[in-house]
């Protein structure tokens, strides 16, 4: 097959581009994934509810969460005071209708005390949550239970799993972006060597990352250790959920793909070769059937396994729960397949600009118009996924989603600009010229570079596009060439050399190599006419010598591909010369780098909590987003009335969260900034949304001017009310009122 292949260095440079776009999005995707996994199924109430103190003890422990989750018999676990497991060990489903509620039973003649309820599931969008809180039978007592630190999907496996994320949609983009590219809008770019490595390149990113993935999920959803991506009994089970049921169909999908895209490359790409010297070319009407049969069959099955990949990630992700979910999945798809038909397409024409035969002002002009038509279904499926997934437009900006929704749509619309001036671009392009216009130039190029002496000029400008070897030896012909004209001026001859073709054969190589007896004298460069024709400066007609030698075959062959490469230099440097090919390479490029930021993006807003889930949280926490745990620091002036009774109290409450014991730590100073005792100090904790308090934490006295309290237990993530008590004498004192958000 023949191909428009790379110089080495420039293959590296594409390499570079790829694997940058592709990481440019992995490695924010990273630094987004070593955080805790964004929880897209919340966990919306519970029975006993978070912070209760119930009478006696209740039969089981009951919990409601916001949209589909799958659980196994560990995924409830109960521990007592002394952190012993006491649930019955066999989950409970308990749903009806939309309500998805999960329990544990538990065993009659629990005593009183603090018990702590660590749950782990796995949302139906594939990501997995985790959480846990306390209730007390009888009275709140110390409680030794460990949970743990780290929520699910965190850590080094969370890190890998979000890069993995990121790298499969640009393998997707690529993948089906190129070859969309070569056969709706360029079908000879199946020639060009750049655009055959960006679409296998795709292919191979994706296809990776989905074993990546597959690999990872034990671990992702589950323990966390990197080591149990080796853990082949954990595989099977994840091959029969429904997020491993996708990544399964998608490698038997990109199967599939293999076999289209070497169709693409091989038969497909050999109907746009032009017909080799001497061999007989097909029958125009032939050849033109085999292309459309190709072109169809190509595109049917493209779309097929295109459309499949996408419902691979519709499937297992935000569109298969929540509202509507029979018209968002497609929706979905067609969101997806657009993305990739734009971006994809814009990645194959950046790389066919700058790595490639100059392209058509056609092609050009049928890819603006796909892309305009994918922009326009993005704006359609992307405004209904927008209502489905933040519902209000306070969401916009009172939650993480809603910005990043924003962002997302900032950049689309800085996207579209810079298209828009690329299609101004297209609009002054000159058309390429075809191959027999090609043809045509070069011989003109030639009889002028003939007769006017500037062949070595020429080869000079081609040495920056050959090796040594071969540039000293264009250069030596180049010489020879001269030598010839000179001569031939010298004996009054004025008609022009000979002109090869773009691409000349061995016949036209030797032509060249050897000038044959055209005009006046014998034909050879170092032999001067004295034929008598110098006065008239008529050509001598004569036959040329019975003994001239016959050219050499290898040497006429390597003169001609030296021709060739003259002529290619010499096109390459007309097409960057071209002001506005320039101008639409560096719009395009400019493209291709906002698009990349888009897809960065869009791959962080897949894996954060929808708007709607996140207000369902604030409701059922008394309005207030259940944000990480932070430690808090608070500042609060005090002044008693009394003799010494002003200072500023200092407080530290860490983690600041309602799943774990919490310290208080109070230092006082008077208003010259020395500790400062007092006789006596006091703090409370209140909730009001839940009613909850207030709950007394009794400070330590350790050392003058500094107190602590250890074991505070604030069961409701939220904001709450610290109440503090400072009394500097036995009739002063004062009470001041700070808020405090606790997370979970």
């Amino acid at each position: 097959m023949v191909t428009t292949g790379l110089r080495p260095g420039r293959s590296a440079v594409l390499r570079l581009l790829v694997v940058a776009m592709a990481l440019a999005g992995a490695l924010l995707g990273g630094l987004g994934g070593a955080a805790p996994a964004s929880a897209h199924a919340a966990l919306t109430g519970s029975t006993p509810a978070q912070g209760a103190v119930v009478d006696h003890a209740p039969g089981q422990v009951a919990l409601t969460f916001s949209e589909g989750v799958a659980m196994g018999d560990d995924s409830i676990r109960v521990l007592d005071p002394k952190g012993k497991r006491v649930d019955a060990g066999k989950l409970r489903n308990l749903s009806s209708g939309t309500v998805v509620k999960y329990g544990a039973g538990l065993p009659a003649g629990l005593g009183n005390g603090t018990y702590t309820v660590a749950w782990q599931a796995v949302s139906a969008d594939s990501h997995p949550v985790s959480g846990a809180f306390t209730f007390s039978v009888g009275a709140p007592s110390k409680t030794t239970a460990a949970v743990p630190q780290d929520k699910a999907g965190g850590g080094l496996v969370g890190a890998l799993y979000g890069i993995a994320r990121a790298l499969a949609y640009t393998g997707f983009v690529l993948l089906v972006g190129g070859a969309a590219f070569v056969v709706a809008c360029r079908p000879a770019a199946a020639l060009v060597r750049s655009v055959q490595r960006l679409v296998v390149q795709g292919w191979a990113l994706l296809t990776g990352t989905t074993v990546a993935m597959l690999l990872l999920r034990t671990p992702y959803t589950g323990s966390g250790d990197l080591a149990d991506v080796f853990d082949f009994g954990g595989l099977q089970q994840v091959l029969v959920t429904k997020p491993g049921a996708a990544l399964v169909s998608r490698l038997l999908l990109l199967a599939a793909a293999a076999l289209l895209v070497a169709v693409l490359f091989g038969a497909y790409a050999r109907t746009q070769e032009p017909a080799e010297p001497g061999e007989e070319p097909l029958d125009p009407a032939v050849a033109e059937r085999q292309r459309k049969d190709l072109t169809f069959g190509l595109g049917i099955g493209g779309a097929i396994i295109a459309a499949g990949l996408a419902a691979t990630w519709a499937m297992a992700e935000h569109a298969s729960t929540g509202l509507q979910t029979a018209v968002a999945m497609p929706v979905d798809v067609l969101h997806l397949l657009a993305v990739a038909t734009w971006l994809g397409g814009l990645a194959a024409l950046v790389v066919s600009l700058y790595w490639g035969p100059p392209v058509e002002r056609a092609a050009v002009r049928r890819f603006s118009r796909i892309a305009f038509g994918s922009v326009l279904v993005l704006v359609a499926t992307g405004i209904y996924q927008s209502w489905r997934q933040v519902g209000t437009w306070r969401a916009l900006t009172d939650t993480t989603y809603g910005w990043l929704l924003l962002l997302k749509a900032g950049l689309v619309t800085v996207l579209v600009g810079i298209a828009w001036v690329s299609r101004r671009w297209t609009g002054r392009l000159a058309e390429v010229p075809s191959g027999e216009e090609l043809t045509a130039e070069a011989d003109v190029v030639d009889e002028v570079r003939g007769a006017d002496g500037v062949g070595e000029a020429d080869a000079a400008g081609a040495d920056e596009e050959k090796d040594g070897a071969e540039a000293a030896e264009a250069e030596a012909t180049a010489d020879a060439d001269t030598d010839t004209e000179v001569g031939a001026e010298k004996a009054g001859v004025g008609v022009p050399a000979a002109a090869t073709t773009t691409g000349a054969t061995a016949t036209a190589g030797s032509t060249r190599a050897t000038r044959p007896a055209t005009g006046a004298g014998s034909g050879s460069a170092d032999t001067p006419d004295t034929s008598g024709t110098r006065d008239t400066g008529t050509p001598d007609t004569s036959e040329a010598p019975d003994d001239t030698p016959s050219p050499d075959p290898a040497r006429a062959a390597q003169l001609a591909r030296q021709q060739a490469a003259l002529d290619s230099a010499q096109a390459k440097r007309k097409r960057d010369a071209d002001p506005e090919r320039r101008g639409l390479r560096r719009s395009v490029l400019a493209e291709a780098a906002v698009a990349a930021v888009v897809l960065v993006v869009t791959t962080v807003l897949t894996a954060t909590e929808p708007a709607r889930t996140e207000e369902a949280v604030k409701a059922t926490s008394g309005g207030q987003s259940a944000a990480a745990a932070r430690p808090q620091a608070l500042t609060i002036p005090f002044d008693t009335g009394g003799p010494h009774g002003k200072g500023t109290a200092r407080l530290g409450l860490s983690p600041g969260s309602s799943t774990a014991a919490n310290t208080v730590r109070l230092r006082l100073t008077d208003p010259s900034g020395k500790p400062m005792d007092v006789p006596e100090v006091k703090l409370a904790f209140t909730q009001k949304a839940k009613k909850l308090g207030p709950l007394p934490a009794t400070p330590r006295h350790e050392g003058k001017g500094r107190w602590s309290a250890s074991g505070v237990r604030l069961p409701v993530p939220g904001q709450w009310q610290l109440s503090l008590v400072v009394r500097t004498s036995d009739i002063d004192q004062v009470t001041e009122i700070k808020n405090v958000k606790i997370g979970s």
